[in-house]
């Protein structure tokens, strides 16, 4: 992997590419202006098309199923949330300049919101209002929300990342009170209860805010149905302390699955942070934050 590559196996994306593949597949919007979109992601190259839609194209092959994922069940979830998500717009083939399949969206305004920068507990509110109605849509043939089967499935890559950060003691990352944080949420019970609908990566990222209200969620390529735990997040990846309250309760978040949702958001992080720590600024970031969250909850 070169120096500051996220993947080994990335795709070379440039905005010469993405012009040629828009002109060939999508000829009325050839001429429309394009502007690579900086972006926190891992998994896809964002260009703004215009000023009313997006290109996003898989870095990597693991980026596909998301790509077909978004395109099925996308416009299936449309209307039945209460803020915005996104629409497919076009869907665009493999090329031999290109080996992946695509997508162009509408454009969706908002910011990113920032861990440490949500001041009160609006945010938590929506945030709360969006998973409920998530976990109860009820569609036939849903698929398996990633992540979002038992918490011991998680096991084996986050105590390999325990052992990896124990290796890098400049991140001064307390691996002993993470590991037992770990094995706390192992032994929370595991969900009995139906598979619900779940985002299943509400990452700060994937989300858009307006004057500290949400107003849209992006990124369903982990959709799908599992444990609700999976779509708790942004309790330690966002919400401080009294928001992150707020959350719970709205939700009505029973001990289990709160230790559950919490042992679930410290793995990405723990995987995250050793993967991303020089290549990806944002996700490192919220990474140590995380980690640093979940430790003081206690």
């Amino acid at each position: 992997m070169s120096a500051g590559q996220m993947h080994a196996d990335m795709v070379p994306i440039d905005e010469g590419l993405v012009r040629r593949l828009v002109a060939a597949q999508f000829p009325q919007w050839a001429e429309l202006g394009l502007e690579r979109f900086p972006s926190g992601g891992t998994v896809n190259a964002m260009y703004r098309l215009g000023e009313d839609m997006v290109v996003r194209l898989p870095l990597v092959e693991a980026g596909v199923k998301g790509v077909s994922l978004e395109q099925e069940w996308l416009p299936r979830l449309a209307g039945r949330l209460p803020t915005a998500i996104p629409e497919v717009l076009g869907a665009g083939d493999p090329t031999h300049e290109y080996p992946l399949p695509w997508s162009v969206y509408r454009w969706l305004e908002g910011e990113n919101p920032e861990a440490g920068a949500v001041r009160d507990s609006k945010l938590a509110e929506d945030l709360a209002a969006f998973v409920t109605v998530m976990r109860g849509i009820v569609l036939p043939g849903a698929p398996k929300a990633y992540r979002g089967g038992p918490l011991t499935l998680l096991d084996a890559s986050t105590s390999a990342a325990i052992e990896e950060l124990r290796g890098i003691p400049q991140e001064g990352i307390d691996c002993d009170a993470v590991a037992a944080a770990w094995e706390d949420a192992l032994a929370a019970p595991d969900w009995d209860g139906p598979p619900v609908w779940l985002h299943a990566d509400l990452m700060p990222g994937n989300l858009l805010v307006d004057d500290g209200r949400l107003t849209g969620v992006i990124d369903f390529g982990c959709t799908g149905i599992g444990d609700p735990a999976c779509d708790l997040f942004p309790a330690w990846n966002l919400l401080p302390t009294d928001a992150r309250e707020v959350f719970r309760q709205a939700l009505g978040v029973d001990d289990a699955t709160w230790r559950r949702g919490r042992g679930r958001t410290l793995s990405q992080a723990l995987i995250a942070l050793p993967y991303y720590r020089t290549t990806n600024p944002a996700m490192a970031h919220n990474a140590r934050h995380v980690i640093r969250t979940v430790l003081e909850e206690g």
